[in-house]
C-alpha cells in the first residue's frame, strides 16, 4: 500500500508531501491542473522513463519520493536482490520500502531503494509488485489482438506461462534455422571442410610452436656469424688477461701503486677499493670469455637445420598468407573451425535438437492452452456481470480461442466478442461497440482484471472517460467495492465518482509571482469537499442548489 509521496520540481510541481491510507481514494480538479501529474510521478519512482523537460522550470533537478508498505511478495523480491530488508519504520510500526528518484537537467537519473543505488529495471520489477495503473486510453487497446491476449493472461495468471512458450517458440525457431541453414550449406561446407582439413594436416606436420619463429631466427644469426663471435671473444679475452700487455696486469700494477700511496693519503682508499672491484670484473669477464670460446665451435651441420626449418616456416607462412610467427595460433583456430564444422555438419544431431525444442514447446502451449480455456470461460461471466451494472443490459461478453498455426503467442488466437444484447449475435468488439460501449466494456474489464490482480495499490487515471449519469454512480460504487480489500486512486472528473471516495484529493494550479504554474494538492473535508462536488456538478457557477445536490449525493454514496 502506498502511504506517501513526495515530489519536487516535476513538471508543475513545485513541493509536496502526501499521506494516504487505504481505502478508495479520487483525485479531482479543473482540466491541466495536475491530477495525472501525481500519477507520473509515482510511476517515475517506479521506473518509467522522463525525458529533462520533466524538470519544473527553474527548478535544478526534480526528485521523487515514494514510501510503501511492505508485502510479502515485495519483501521477498528485495531480499532475493540484494536489498536491505524493509525495517519496521511505518506510523504503525510495519515494514515500509522506501524508494526515491532524481533526474537533472542533463536528462541523468538516478534510482535508489532504500538508499542503495538501483537499476531503472530493478525499480520496474519492484514497482510491478506494488501498483497496477489502469490508463484513460487503455479500452482503445481492447480493439488490438495482442493486448487481447495478454489482458487474458494476466487475468488468468498465466503471464510466467505464456513468457514461458515465448521463449520455447524461440528456441525452436532457432533450431530450425540452424538445422535448415545446415542442409543448405551442405556442399559449400564440405569443400570448406576439405580445405581446412588439408591446413591442419599440413600444418600440423609442421607442428610450429609458439614462440618458434623468434628462436630459430635468433639462433640461425648466431650460427651464421659463429667464426666472427670466436674470433672476437679470443681477441677479448687476448686484451684483458692473456697478452703481454693485459688490462688485468696494468690495472693490478697501477692498483698497487696507489695502494703504496694511500699510506700516506687516506683521500686515495676509495679509489684503490673501485680498481680492486675492476680488476676483480674483468677477471670474471676473462673467464667467461675462455668459456665462451671452449664451446664455441661453429656447428655447420646445426645451422643447416636452423636454416631448413626457417625456410620451410617461411614457405608455410607464404602459402597460407600468415606470418610465420603466427602460425601456432593459425593452427589451432584451424582445428577448433573443424570441430564446429564437423557439428554443423551432423544433421542428425541437429534435426533431434529441432524435434525436441518442437516437443518442449507444443508441450508448454498446451498447457498454456488449457489455462486460457478456464480463464476465458470465467473472464467472460464476470465481464459480462460488470457490464449488467454498467447499463449494458442484456449484454455478453465472450473470450473466444480460435485456433491457429502455432506461434510465439501460443496455439490460440484471441478474440473478444461482445453481444449487445441477448437477442443479439456475438461479434467482434471493434465491429460492435460504440465509443461509450467502448469505455464502459473496457472499464468492466479494468475493474474484473483488477479483482484478479493481487498488487495491493490499484490507479485508475480517468477511466471512466465517456460515461455519466447512473452508470457514473455504479462506476465508483465498483470502484469503492474494489477499496474495501485494496487501496484504489482514481482521477476522475465526474461527481457521482468522486463522491464515492473514503477520500477526496483536490489539485488546483496556481501562478506564482513571476507567472510560472505550479500545481498544489490538498485533502478535502466536510464543506470543502461538498464545495469541490458542487463545482464538478455545475462549473464556475456554485449555487445552492448545486450544493444541495452535493451534499446528496455525498450521503448517499
Amino acid at each position: 500500500m502506498l502511504l506517501a509521496l513526495t515530489i519536487r520540481d516535476f513538471v508543475i510541481v513545485e513541493a509536496l508531501e502526501l499521506e494516504f491510507a487505504g481505502g478508495f481514494t479520487v483525485f479531482t480538479g479543473e482540466t491541466g491542473a495536475g491530477k495525472s501529474i501525481l500519477i507520473d510521478a509515482l510511476q517515475f519512482a517506479l521506473g518509467e522513463r522522463a525525458a529533462a523537460d520533466a524538470i519544473r522550470e527553474g527548478g535544478a533537478r526534480a526528485e521523487v519520493g515514494a514510501e510503501f508498505a511492505a508485502g510479502e511478495a515485495a519483501a521477498a523480491w528485495l531480499a532475493a536482490n540484494g536489498f536491505d530488508a524493509p525495517d519496521g519504520s511505518g506510523a504503525d510500526g510495519k515494514a515500509t520500502i522506501l524508494l526515491r528518484r532524481t533526474l537533472d537537467r542533463a536528462g541523468r537519473s538516478r534510482s535508489f531503494i532504500h538508499g542503495a543505488p538501483a537499476t531503472l529495471g530493478q525499480m520496474r520489477e519492484l514497482g510491478e509488485l506494488l501498483i497496477d495503473v489502469h490508463g484513460q486510453h487503455e479500452h482503445q487497446l481492447l480493439l488490438r489482438p495482442a493486448a487481447q491476449t495478454e489482458l487474458l493472461d494476466r487475468n488468468g495468471g498465466l503471464v510466467q506461462t505464456a513468457t514461458a512458450v515465448a521463449q520455447a517458440h524461440g528456441a525452436w525457431r532457432a533450431a530450425s534455422l540452424a538445422r535448415a541453414q545446415a542442409q543448405a550449406a551442405q556442399e559449400e561446407a564440405a569443400a570448406e571442410h576439405d580445405r581446412l582439413l588439408q591446413l591442419a594436416e599440413e600444418l600440423g606436420a609442421l607442428a610450429p610452436e609458439s614462440g618458434e619463429w623468434e628462436r630459430v631466427g635468433a639462433e640461425q644469426k648466431r650460427l651464421a656469424h659463429g667464426s666472427a663471435l670466436l674470433e672476437g671473444a679470443r681477441s677479448a679475452a687476448e686484451a684483458i688477461a692473456d697478452g703481454e700487455d693485459a688490462l688485468q696486469a696494468r690495472l693490478a700494477k697501477v692498483a698497487a701503486r696507489l695502494a703504496s700511496l694511500a699510506g700516506y693519503d687516506a683521500g686515495l682508499e676509495p679509489i684503490v677499493a673501485a680498481l680492486d672491484s675492476a680488476e676483480i670484473q674483468l677477471g670474471e669477464a676473462a673467464r667467461q670469455l675462455h668459456q665462451y670460446t671452449d664451446r664455441g665451435e661453429t656447428d655447420e651441420g646445426r645451422q643447416a637445420q636452423v636454416e631448413e626449418r626457417i625456410a620451410a616456416l617461411h614457405a608455410a607462412g607464404r602459402k597460407w598468407r600468415c606470418a610465420p610467427a603466427a602460425l601456432p595460433e593459425l593452427l589451432a583456430r584451424t582445428r577448433s573451425q573443424l570441430d564446429a564444422l564437423q557439428q554443423s555438419r551432423d544433421l542428425a544431431a541437429l534435426l533431434a535438437a529441432e524435434e525436441q525444442a518442437q516437443a518442449h514447446y507444443q508441450e508448454l502451449a498446451r498447457g498454456l492452452s488449457k489455462g486460457r480455456q478456464a480463464a476465458a470461460a470465467r473472464m467472460g461471466r464476470e465481464v459480462s456481470q460488470a457490464m449488467q451494472e454498467l447499463a449494458m443490459s442484456g449484454g455478453q461478453f465472450e473470450v473466444r480461442l480460435v485456433p491457429g498455426e502455432g506461434g510465439a503467442g501460443g496455439l490460440e488466437r484471441v478474440e473478444f466478442l461482445v453481444r449487445a444484447h441477448a437477442a443479439g449475435s456475438a461479434r467482434p468488439l471493434a465491429k460492435v461497440a460504440s465509443g461509450g460501449e467502448l469505455s464502459r466494456i473496457g472499464l468492466a474489464i479494468a475493474v474484473v482484471a483488477a479483482a484478479a490482480n493481487l498488487v495491493p495499490t490499484l490507479i485508475f487515471d480517468e477511466v471512466d472517460a465517456g460515461v455519466g449519469g447512473q452508470v457514473a454512480t455504479t462506476v465508483g460504487r465498483l470502484l469503492r467495492q474494489l477499496g474495501r480489500t485494496r487501496q484504489v486512486f482514481c482521477v476522475t472528473h465526474l461527481p457521482q465518482v468522486a463522491s464515492c471516495g473514503d477520500h477526496h484529493l483536490a489539485v488546483r494550479k496556481e501562478a506564482l509571482a513571476d507567472g510560472r504554474p505550479v500545481s498544489r494538492t490538498a485533502p478535502l473535508l466536510g464543506n470543502a469537499r461538498v464545495a469541490e462536488i458542487a463545482r464538478m456538478l455545475g462549473g464556475a457557477q456554485v449555487t445552492a442548489l448545486t450544493q444541495r445536490h452535493a451534499r446528496e449525493m455525498l450521503a448517499g454514496g
